[in-house]
């Protein structure tokens, strides 16, 4: 179980030959021990270790046969990237000793024996660090630039008065520790609401060092260990049943290729079966469905279907009968059309909305290839993994040119001049043509890969005596997108660069934490005005569906009966002219009069938005009867990208959002009337949504449970879905005479619907098959 949530603990330091022989095992400590380097003499070899707990790093060295283990600094902070000096007297690495994500420059003798001496002063990121031979000079990474990027330094280094410091260093371990774990709170830190805490919060989670805090990742168990940490040290306390204040939940992370069970073969009349390459000429899609295909191939030229109305119509399938037949179709769209049409186009050009259309076509399977005229021509189609659990409904493939090619072998056509003809956009110029001399069969096996993630949880309960059970419920979501594996918008030359995510959502995990530390200290000082207790939660998976607070709904800690409200913070970091905007309004009548009274003094230009459906976690809780509220400061360029780092955030502006916030909170927590609940009918233009189709249902999808079909939380006041009946935990399987698997063929159907027109829909309820007429609306 370790190795699947965190391979990196199992990480050790092996020497092998130059020639590749006699590899062998030097290091055996539990956790990460790596980045080893030689030492100038070629007789030590110097790394980092880290602590079972994965927190804390020390710089190491050792012989070659891994004997004489010293540990050169006991240093309370992350230590890493260490270098020898060419004269092998000392050791130059960085360490985050004054502050998350303030890594500076240090010294340390190669002995150990002296308290290392800082080099660096700068309050940023100063790390990297590497001699030049000769020892008189130095170049490491820092990002003391205007910009905040980070660029390679160079500077003149003086060997003697680096010796000089040392000999005139503390022995180690003569002068008490001044820094705790990363993963605990800093004496520095006020049990008031400040800017120095906020900014030490934000500097943990979005430093390099957690990589994006990606769901399942290593950054995000290291966040959740600090969470914790700082919800212990605030006074909190865990809630039910846990002891650690983690809610865990398992979520769908990834797909594999089963490697021994992926067959291709093909079946040339007169010859002897053709096995075909995993990885080289063929590979699963990891949409694909588990199973075997065997039949004669039939091309279908791009394989697209859009249905008339922001354009004209595009079938490829119009008069093919592919039923029971194998489907081949050329990747992407018609590579001549016009930039206005290839918009158009792609929208139904993504691999599982042609799945979905062979499949529903009756086709036995499907086989994608990049034709020789597109991008990437020949190559396989990438086995990305969409963060959903959901799978295409049908055995699907794809092929590369080469084994495309024997495809056609006998056909007396080439995919290329094939291609040629539906470049100019004729659908059917150059389909229908069956492969008669190539018939194929093929196995394919995936396997979705689970992960474990965690909410953590914690709470302050009300005064003595007061009624027990109700709460307040207030949260962030503390992950992001590591490196833009999901979600990311990177721009050109991004690709694969730390999402940090200062302002999404760093910014209003540290003023949930903010906000407890103070409300804990106000209900020691007047422990009477708390008639409720407050649940603070911080959970994952956001950026992935809402799968944390999801979960949460589903296994709540507090009957959501007991839940008074429940208050979100997502991106509170870039306040600008005072606008401060909050979603949910129309959830409850209560809001107005309780921020209008509260903004008297705080002075916000309040934007108050009805929509209770804003894309964050309010999401979750709202259709379950729970009002909502949901502090925003507003989006911008940097979203979703790996510029949303520390250096652009307000802080004095996140401060005056959480003061505000947290009197709120006090209020509520506080007050004898509860917020009542208001079914919202629609959301107000102002009002942020994910949803882009042009019919309108009102249907809230439940992305965190995984059912063949689309499970459904809820259904908007007043929407089509609302009077069609359409009730809590129904699940989708049919919609306007189409099967339906997974989220994506619910969109693509609900696309082709004509707006007024009643359809047909079947869920399942309670496991029975209830039919059910809706009749879709258009989108304002």
């Amino acid at each position: 179980k370790r190795l699947d949530t965190d391979p990196a603990w199992f990480g050790e330091i092996y020497l092998v030959n130059a020639d590749g022989t006699h590899p062998r095992r030097l290091t055996t400590s539990p956790g990460y021990d790596g980045g080893p380097f030689f030492s100038p003499d070629g007789q030590r070899i110097l790394w980092r270790r880290f602590e079972d707990n994965g927190t804390i790093a020390d710089i190491y060295s050792m012989k070659l046969d891994g004997s004489d283990i010293r540990r050169l600094t006991d240093f309370k902070a992350m230590s890493w990237a260490p270098y020898f000096h060419p004269s092998g007297r000392y050791v130059i690495f960085a360490a985050n000793k004054l502050g998350f994500s303030n890594f500076e420059l240090y010294l340390v003798d190669a002995e150990g024996t002296r308290e290392p001496v800082r080099v660096t002063t700068h309050d940023g990121f100063d790390g990297l660090p590497v001699f030049a031979p000769e020892g008189k000079r130095l170049s490491w990474t820092s990002n003391r630039t205007p910009q905040g990027t980070s660029q390679i330094f160079i500077a003149d280094w003086n060997h003697d008065a680096a010796l000089s410091a040392l000999t005139l260093s503390p022995a180690r371990g003569s002068i008490p520790a001044a820094t705790p774990p990363a993963s605990t709170v800093p004496p520095s830190l006020s049990p008031e609401i400040a800017v120095s805490d906020l900014r030490t919060h934000v500097g943990f989670l979005a430093s390099d060092a957690l990589e994006g805090r990606l769901t399942g990742t290593p950054g995000a168990e290291q966040a959740a260990k600090y969470l914790a940490n700082q919800f212990r040290e605030a006074g909190l306390q865990p809630l039910g049943t846990s002891k650690d204040f983690f809610q865990p939940f398992d979520f769908t992370a990834g797909v594999s290729v089963i490697t021994n069970q992926n067959r291709f073969h093909l079946l040339t009349p007169g010859q002897a079966d053709e096995s075909l390459e995993l990885g080289v000429d063929y590979r699963p899609l990891s949409i694909t469905a588990n199973g075997t295909a065997e039949g004669d191939v039939v091309f279908a030229g791009y394989g697209l279907f859009m249905p008339p109305g922001s354009g004209p119509g595009y079938d490829s399938y119009a008069g093919l009968n592919v039923s029971n037949k194998i489907v081949l179709v050329l990747r992407y769209v018609p590579e001549a059309v016009e930039t206005k049409r290839r918009q158009e186009l792609n929208r139904y050009a993504g691999l599982r909305y042609k799945a979905l259309i062979a499949r529903n076509r009756g086709a036995r399977a499907l086989l994608v290839v990049t034709g020789p005229n597109s991008p990437n021509a020949g190559e396989l189609a990438g086995f990305s993994y969409d963060t959903t659990q959901a799978g295409s409904g049908i055995i699907a493939a794809t092929l590369n040119g080469k084994a495309t090619d024997r495809l056609f072998a006998g056909s007396g056509r080439t995919l290329k001049d094939l291609q040629a003809g539906l470049d100019t956009e004729n659908p059917h110029a150059e389909t229908g043509l069956e492969l008669t001399n190539a018939r194929v069969r093929f196995t394919t096996a995936v396997k979705h890969v689970k992960g474990t993630d965690r909410n953590v949880i914690g709470w302050l309960p009300p005064a003595a005596g007061a009624t027990p059970g109700a709460v307040v419920l207030v949260g962030a979501h503390y992950d992001h997108l590591g490196h833009g594996e999901t979600g990311g918008f990177g721009r050109k030359d991004e690709e694969g660069q730390i999402h940090n995510g200062a302002d999404d959502n760093a910014s209003g995990t540290s003023a949930v934490l903010e906000i407890a530390s103070a409300l804990v200290r106000q209900r020691q000082e007047r422990p009477n005005s708390f008639r409720h207790g407050i649940v603070f939660a911080l959970w994952s998976g956001e950026e992935l569906g809402l799968l944390g607070s999801a979960h949460y709904t589903e296994h709540p800690l507090v009957a959501l009966t007991n839940t008074l409200a429940y208050i979100n913070f997502d991106m509170v970091g870039r306040l600008r002219e005072g606008k401060l905007i909050l979603n949910g309004i129309g959830s409850s009548t209560l809001w107005r009069k309780l921020l209008e009274k509260r903004n008297v003094s705080a002075g916000f230009n309040l934007q108050l938005l009805d929509d209770p459906f804003p894309p964050t976690d309010v999401t979750s809780f709202y259709p379950k009867g729970v009002p909502v509220l949901a502090f925003f400061t507003g989006t911008h360029e940097e979203y979703h990208r790996p510029a949303d780092k520390i250096a652009t955030l307000n802080f004095e502006g996140l401060e005056r959002v959480t003061r505000f916030a947290a009197g709120v909170i006090k209020d509520l927590a506080g007050s004898p009337e509860r917020p009542d609940y208001v079914k919202v009918e629609r959301s107000d233009k102002g009002g942020s949504s994910r949803e882009t189709l042009r019919a309108y249902l009102g249907t809230i999808p439940d992305y965190a449970t995984e059912v063949a079909g689309v499970k459904l939380s809820g259904a908007r006041g007043g929407s089509p879905a609302d009077k069609a009946g359409l009730r809590s935990g129904d699940v989708l399987v049919e919609f306007a005479g189409q099967k339906i698997a997974n989220i994506y063929d619910y969109t693509y159907a609900l696309d082709a619907v004509k707006i007024g027109q009643p359809v047909k829909m079947v869920v399942l309820r309670e496991g029975k098959r209830l039919e059910l007429s809706v009749t879709p609306e258009a989108r304002k």
